[in-house]
């Protein structure tokens, strides 16, 4: 039986950087597309052969700004991935736009050729707010695109949005949020603004203008209830879709599938082994035109550290924890883990409904804490368990993966 894979490919061509972005993107450097795609046809060609045995279920083309990459362009790659390997009929093909480079045109070829998913990088309804972040559309083009999106046949269209933003008050959350709404989207992803070192946005790290955690928290909340109230239900900390809207490919992440990556910075996760390309579009495009790799870091996961992420990364979804489940694919109790979440569930922060153990809201709020103290407890119940004569286990340095505090609200791609 062929096992379903996930294909990521990474475009970073941006017409801008914004100010708070720290994703491997390129401005400037639109002269070197053509280069770019021969050089990811060629990386897939060249990669083909581990594709058989795999039926490709889910295409993500991400940024940077894919849709700068032009509809021949991204056109052309999907082609070569169809050519070399076994594209689902059903797979979903996303592609991430940017409100500014939408043109009707454009997403009607695009969706002609197989793309049926498209995430908007919106932000808010503010316009003064969207300038202060260094984008560079306004919610008018979000509209616009929209509706180009719609007319050109996706049925399947989300967008991303922020809070926490500089001088943000709950007022303009909720009034940018019910916007976004008004849009009419499949599919809402909510990111609190995380300040990152390296971006220009770090010299507001501590400015009073940024909302603090407790401000932050109550906007998180308010896009809980209010996307509730309006159909979308929440399947992961940040995410949020109607019916079959559910991101099928970032899913695959947060279940441990597997998934390809291509491009620069692009990340892939196949059997034990996690990868990742060269974060610089040069050293990529040089490693494939000369054969000589592009792998920048490569890791061997190991049982328990797959155990570890089995409970790191479902109880960021709505799906959560099982016992049961847990015990058949690692074969290992959690019995520290399940005390713990017991005693979550006293203070409203988590809840076991039909033997799964997931967060509430407020649970997803403060999941990096949570999440770390459950791995500290899963490490600690296995050194318990442990023969000496066996190897020890890795200390709990997965447990730094989402930092401590309040829910990482970041892409994984």
């Amino acid at each position: 039986m062929e096992k379903k894979l996930g294909i990521y490919i990474h475009i970073p061509f941006c017409r801008s950087r914004c100010l708070y972005c720290d994703f491997y993107s390129a401005t400037g450097r639109d002269g070197d597309m053509a280069r770019y795609e021969a050089a990811l046809r060629r990386h897939i060609r060249e990669y083909s052969p581990q594709l058989d045995g795999y039926v490709i279920d889910t295409v993500y083309f991400g940024g940077g700004t894919p849709s700068r990459f032009g509809a021949p362009r991204l056109i052309a790659v999907l082609d070569e991935l169809k050519r070399r390997g076994h594209v689902s009929v059903d797979a979903e093909i996303t592609l991430e736009a940017n409100p500014e480079s939408v043109e009707k045109g454009e997403f009607l070829r695009l969706r002609r050729a197989g793309f049926n998913r498209v995430s908007l990088g919106v932000q808010s309804a503010d316009d003064k707010a969207l300038r202060g972040l260094g984008r560079v559309h306004s919610f008018r083009d979000a509209e616009i695109a929209v509706e180009t999106a719609r007319a050109s046949g996706f049925r399947n269209v989300g967008v991303d949005m922020m809070y926490g933003l500089p001088g943000q008050t709950a007022g303009d959350w909720s009034d940018s949020l019910l916007k976004a709404m008004a849009l009419g989207p499949d599919h809402i992803s909510c990111y609190g603004l995380k300040i990152e070192e390296g971006t220009p946005f770090y010299i507001f790290r501590d400015s009073p203008f940024i909302p603090d955690d407790d401000r932050q928290a109550d906007m998180y909340l308010y896009a809980v209830d209010a996307l509730s109230r309006f159909g979308y239900r929440q399947y992961e900390v940040s995410n949020f879709a109607r019916r079959g809207a559910v991101s099928r490919h970032n899913m695959k992440y947060w279940m441990g599938e597997e998934y390809i990556g291509f491009g620069a910075s692009a990340h892939s996760y196949i059997g034990s082994v996690r990868y990742a390309s060269f974060s610089d579009i040069d050293r990529y495009m040089d490693g494939v035109e000369s054969g000589g790799g592009v792998v920048e870091t490569r890791e061997e996961i190991a049982g328990f550290e797959l155990a570890a992420e089995y409970l790191m990364l479902r109880l960021r979804t709505s799906e959560g924890v099982s016992e049961e489940e847990y015990y058949s694919i690692y074969r290992c109790g959690m019995k520290r883990v399940l005390e713990l979440l017991a005693s979550y569930s006293e203070r409203g922060w988590a809840v076991n409904r039909g033997g799964r153990w997931r967060f509430t809201p407020e649970g997803f709020l403060l999941s990096n804490t949570l999440i770390g103290e459950i791995l500290d407890a899963h490490t600690r119940e296995r050194t318990e368990t442990v023969r000496p004569w066996q190897t020890a286990p890795p200390d709990d340095g997965q447990t730094t993966l989402f930092g401590r505090g309040r829910a990482v609200s970041a892409r994984v791609y």
